[in-house]
């Protein structure tokens, strides 16, 4: 039996599905026609070496050829013969599992024997898992000498000092979560719903020292960073004394005494008009002196007057303070227009958008907010991002950086990275898929976040596949590779670019969205070229008859 003179130039790629007792094995170069070239078909599993052995007869001649495939960490039923086809760009085998690829058992072998123990294993053990997303508030929180940040790709320190106080994000879906409590309403439970709408404002509040936590992203003030200039595009901004928060305490902030005493003795008549009640709002100086929320301003701009209503209310101590009756309105006060001024920045945060800009939903994007790319001061990487609002002011003096571009120690993807499962590729899978379970839609666009112009169509078709993929092994290298080969998450998607579109393709590409109910998501375009990257380069490891499917690219993804 003779070898190739180069097996290397024979590319495999292995396939299973989850809950599917199956491997097939995709066997193939890109110059020979295996229906016509191979013959007589034969394999044999050594599983002590974890190798699959396939031979054929070449066309001409009776001498047998023989590659060595390496074969990943699975149960093979070895009893069971395997299924053999020679088609035209490729060779397939199929084997027969004991047990599905993401049975616990298969997924905890590496801790049955004993593989991590140390820190190399456990990096790897990262990647052959489905990635969970995680706030990580408790890893971040247990680092006794507090945090740094480093960029990923040139290990440069983000932050000045180590940062000790972690708080979460709220969720995104707070207004629904606060309305099916307490109602929509301003008065009775519905007052409790509008407190929680200024709380929640106030807690995207970057202070300095505190870092606030999500899925995608940390979010931290400005000053915590190394040489960090912020700019709208034209010239750099630097905050002014008018934003402010009674949650966060800096320098460019009012004290509580000063608010206590701003707001103290000032009225300003509340105005209805056509039974709708506009911008004021009153605040008692219980929550004035309290540090309690600051006042909510009209976030549905104008709310219709019931009797009965907490708007009546408001108007009959308006009365009492007109006719000279003041001995209940000792207690409440109305906010003049320049104390809700403070309000309407805090207005951009309502939707709770802010907090993910890593992958923002079309129906999320506020007019009001400009996005721009936050960049490392060395390598001018793409790090994260922060927002403007139409003026050219920085809304909230933070920045939000991606988990998928920085660390949390200089050596990047080591052991003791705690952001080290996080790749662009694995967070955009897993939003996607969250959003394919929370939408019902398996169908995106993305968009480029600054022009909204459609760059990326994405179709679902599996969101539980594993792969690995590699070239065949010659003798030296079959012991020592073979054991080191794991099937990894992904999940199998059909892709077309849409960045170089002429205008009747962009037509096409909106008709797609309302035809089929696609989802729509925002990105910056420097992201969706390395997703596109990712998947040409993805649609390789399968031969060319598996590359493409109703005329659209079929690639993978990482998960």
């Amino acid at each position: 039996m003779s070898n190739l003179e180069n097996p290397r130039k024979w590319r495999f790629t292995w396939e299973a599905q989850s809950h599917s007792p199956n491997l097939r094995l995709f066997l193939f170069d890109s110059h020979t026609k295996p229906s016509i070239q191979c013959k007589n078909l034969k394999t044999r599993l050594d599983l002590s070496q974890s190798v699959l052995h396939v031979s054929w007869l070449e066309e001409e001649g009776d001498e047998e050829v023989s590659v060595r495939v390496p074969v990943p960490k699975v149960l093979i039923d070895s009893e069971s013969p395997a299924i053999l086809r020679a088609l035209d760009d490729h060779i397939e085998v199929k084997l027969v599992l004991l047990l599905p690829v993401d049975h616990p058992i298969v997924s905890s072998f590496d801790s049955v024997l004993n593989l991590s123990e140390n820190g190399d294993d456990a990096v790897g053990l990262d990647k052959t898992k489905p990635l969970v997303m995680d706030t990580d508030l408790k890893s971040l929180s247990s680092m006794e000498e507090g945090a740094h940040f480093y960029c990923r790709s040139c290990s440069t320190r983000l932050t000045k000092s180590p940062l000790r106080n972690f708080v979460e994000m709220p969720s995104i879906d707070w207004r629904e979560v606060a309305d099916n409590w307490f109602g929509g309403c301003c008065c009775s439970f519905g007052g409790v719903s509008e407190k929680l709408v200024t709380k929640f404002a106030n807690s995207y509040t970057c202070a300095k020292g505190v870092c606030l936590l999500n899925f995608t992203t940390i979010l931290l003030c400005k000053d915590d960073l190394v040489a960090c200039k912020l700019y709208n595009g034209t010239q750099e901004y630097q905050p002014g004394q008018d934003f402010a928060s009674d949650n966060c305490l800096s320098e460019n902030m009012l004290t509580s005494q000063d608010k206590t005493n701003d707001l103290c003795g000032k009225f300003s008549s509340i105005h209805i008009k056509n039974d709708c009640v506009t911008t004021n709002v009153l605040v008692t100086t219980q929550e004035a002196n309290g540090h309690d929320a600051l006042p909510v301003s009209d976030f549905s701009e104008t709310k219709a007057s019931v009797p009965g209503c907490c708007v009546h209310t408001a108007d009959h101590i308006q009365n009492h303070v007109e006719g000279g009756c003041q001995h209940d309105v000792s207690e409440t006060y109305l906010v003049d227009q320049n104390t809700s001024k403070l309000l309407a920045d805090q207005k951009l945060f309502l939707n709770g958008f802010l907090g993910n800009a890593f992958m923002a939903k079309s129906y999320n994007l506020s007019m009001d907010v400009d996005w721009m790319e936050f960049v490392c001061p060395n390598c001018l990487s793409l790090l994260g991002a922060y927002p403007f609002d139409n003026g050219g002011a920085h809304i909230d003096g933070g920045v939000r950086l991606f988990k998928s571009y920085i660390s949390t120690c200089s050596s990047a993807g080591g052991s003791g990275d705690l952001f080290r499962k996080y790749s662009l590729e694995r967070m955009f899978t897993n939003q996607l898929l969250e959003s394919a379970k929370d939408e019902l839609s398996f169908r995106t666009l993305v968009r480029d976040l600054k022009t909204k112009s459609p760059l990326l169509q994405i179709v679902l078709l599996n969101p539980n596949s594993w792969c690995c993929s590699g070239y065949c092994l010659d003798a030296a290298t079959a012991t020592e590779s073979s054991m080191k080969l794991d099937l990894l998450p992904i999940i199998k998607v059909l892709f077309s670019d849409c960045g170089a579109t002429t205008a009747s393709q962009t037509r096409v590409c909106e008709d797609w969205i309302t035809k089929n109910l696609a989802d729509v998501v925002c990105m910056f375009a420097r992201q969706v070229d390395e997703l596109i990257q990712s998947l040409a380069s993805a649609k390789d490891i399968f031969p060319p008859s598996y590359n493409s499917l109703q005329g659209l690219p079929l690639s993978s993804l990482r998960r």
